[in-house]
């Protein structure tokens, strides 16, 4: 059955990069759409192929109350609204701040999850974040900006844990995050990939260590755009997962 498209608003994550990186959902909702208002800065415009006969509006240079206002808008007139945003709204995505003004006014609004860059850029490097008996978290942070990080979120109190971690939004202080992170704990050596638009046809890696990944990346010409992994994932040390071994009993397994 055809999925109800309410005059109201969606907000669909556009995945990382690559177009096809995209929920069935999301893109089914981006055939319908009368107004789609994507971050131009960020998602692959070519999403908007998928849409043509939409009125589309590059959100790049527009504050929040215009934002709002061309949603609004579009609802009053009866049009199914698309808000378009990278990765996954559910990670640094101002989605919250949109639907309150939205709710506020009356406006519904559901939310289509997308595929997050860390996820993206772990396809590219063909690493899994939780490796058996060397890391089983994975901690999504960034370095403070314009937005500040809480007192307890500081990348020194992360560094202590050494297990996985994904950085988001920081790439251009990368001396500072390499600095912190082996001030937390990290050794020197420990292993960093840096994935500049991951997923994308333009994509890079620069691998090192937190000793050398300044230079790397310096080197490199990366400023934005770069998810930093770091962690002992990215090393050499692996062991193969319980769950298939032949000598490992379970529910539908026996030994």
């Amino acid at each position: 059955m055809a999925e109800p498209v309410f005059p109201g608003v969606w907000f669909v994550g556009a995945g990382p990069g690559d177009k096809e990186l995209i929920t069935l959902k999301g893109y089914r909702l981006l055939q319908r759409a009368d107004i789609v208002i994507y971050a131009g800065s960020l998602i692959n415009t070519e999403l908007l192929e998928w849409c043509p006969q939409a009125q589309c509006h590059d959100s790049a240079s527009l504050a929040l109350e215009a934002i709002i206002g061309l949603m609004a808008d579009g609802v009053r007139n009866g049009k199914c609204v698309v808000r378009l945003q990278t990765g996954d709204l559910s990670l640094y995505g101002s989605v919250r701040e949109q639907g309150e003004m939205l709710s506020a006014r009356g406006i519904s609004w559901q939310v289509v999850p997308g595929v997050s860059a860390f996820l993206g850029a772990a396809a590219d490097l063909g690493v899994e974040y939780t490796v058996p008996e060397v890391s089983q978290s994975l901690i999504i942070t960034r370095l403070e900006g314009r937005t500040p990080v809480p007192e307890k979120e500081q990348l020194e109190s992360f560094a202590a844990h050494q297990t996985s971690m994904a950085i988001f939004l920081s790439v251009q202080r990368i001396n500072r995050v390499a600095e912190r992170l082996t001030a937390g704990g990290y050794p020197p050596q420990t292993p960093v990939a840096v994935v500049y638009k991951a997923t994308w046809p333009e994509r890079r890696v620069v691998r090192g260590t937190l000793a050398d990944i300044s230079e790397k990346v310096r080197a490199a010409g990366i400023r934005k755009t770069a998810l930093i992994l770091v962690g002992a994932f990215l090393g050499e040390e692996y062991h193969y997962s319980k769950l298939y071994d032949a000598g490992f009993s379970h529910e539908y397994r026996q030994a």
